[in-house]
């Protein structure tokens, strides 16, 4: 049986290999891996593949970066003849990236079985591009694989048949769990002791210069209370150059590869966030995290995770913080299934097609 992986963000590599791990110990299990380039700095890609000890992509498609209907269109037009080629019998797709949905089209058109890793998952908010992705995606997909409950109410609410639905939990976690001891034993070289850890690229936030002032603005207050490490996204970085922003006083940092962001996540006092899978790996470390959104895809981890949705209310960023230094902050439970055990799940259901 022949595996297609389409991978093309940072977030999709740590789901798709475990899931590639799995595969790997199955008898009679062929893989491919296309890697999209819809990411393509060599922090936030490359490195990854060997963190995570999968080989390097069969195909780089090597899109790069564009707005979202040319990044999707060029993503469609050279993974097209790639599976035409390469005659998987089934495509992986991971999240909810341009790359995710781009390839459940082209795969629906040429009748290709699409499975969809992380299905269900819904901010219901339409102003998020991921949002429209999600969506599109699990209307295409024939296999659909939820990290959490709420993924299948999601789902059966659309009209999804239940028999193409498989709750596995989350892949994430099983990268997570598994590089964990690695991230242990990173040294904490140059950090202070106790720290606010931020990452920051959503459009909403950092594409406007009055939401990102506003926002740079509240870290600064922060760091007043505790030091802010701030690994800088490049597109976040370029907005700040852009708008002519201040932040030197924050500890700011290159994009970090994914051992040392653990390890960073780990130690921190408190992770301030506006990322879908950061508010999901704090949840499992049980360490708070404030996200500066008004929504989330993700609401187990509020429910009954570690986090706590402050929007780009500085007022609330503050309270919350002072709640979190007294020794109050948000820990909450791992939620079921968040095991280390998803891409297992999902290899067994794989392997019974």
């Amino acid at each position: 049986m022949h595996i297609l992986h389409v991978v093309g963000a940072r977030p999709n590599f740590m789901k798709a290999a475990p899931v590639f791990h799995a595969l790997r110990a199955r008898p009679a299990m062929r893989q491919t891996i296309v890697h999209t380039g819809q990411h393509y700095d060599k922090n936030l890609s490359d490195v990854f593949f060997s963190q995570l000890e999968i080989p390097a992509p069969d195909v780089n498609l090597g899109v790069g970066s564009a707005t979202h209907a040319r990044q999707t269109a060029d993503i469609m037009i050279g993974f097209e003849p790639v599976v035409r080629e390469r005659k998987p019998d089934i495509v992986l797709v991971y999240g909810d990236v341009n790359s995710t949905v781009a390839a459940a089209l082209v795969c629906a058109k040429l009748l290709l079985p699409v499975a969809h890793v992380e299905a269900g998952l819904r901010s219901f908010d339409r102003t998020m591009p991921e949002e429209v992705n999600r969506i599109v995606t699990d209307r295409l997909a024939d296999i659909l694989f939820t990290p959490s409950e709420d993924g299948d109410e999601n789902l059966l609410g659309e009209g999804v048949s239940p028999k193409n639905i498989h709750r596995v939990g989350n892949v994430m976690i099983d990268s997570l769990v598994r590089l964990l001891p690695a991230a242990g034993r990173c040294p904490p070289s140059g950090l202070p002791g106790r720290f606010a850890l931020v990452t920051l690229h959503r459009p909403s936030n950092v594409d406007d210069s009055h939401a990102l002032k506003s926002i740079l603005e509240s870290l600064l207050a922060v760091h007043d209370q505790l030091e802010v490490v701030f690994p800088v996204h490049p597109r976040t970085r370029a907005r700040i150059v852009q708008f002519g922003l201040n932040a030197d006083r924050l500890h700011l940092l290159e994009p970090v590869p994914y051992i040392e962001f653990l390890a960073l996540q780990k130690r921190a006092t408190a992770v301030i966030t506006d990322s879908g899978g950061i508010q999901e790996e704090t949840t499992y470390l049980q360490v708070p995290c404030l996200t500066l959104r008004s929504n989330t895809e993700r609401p187990i981890t509020v429910t009954m995770g570690s986090n706590t949705l402050v929007g780009q209310d500085s007022r609330k960023l503050a309270l919350e913080l002072s709640a979190i230094l007294a020794g109050r902050g948000k820990r909450g439970s791992i939620p079921p299934l968040w095991d280390g055990h998803a891409g297992e799940r999902i290899a067994d259901v794989v392997q019974k097609l």
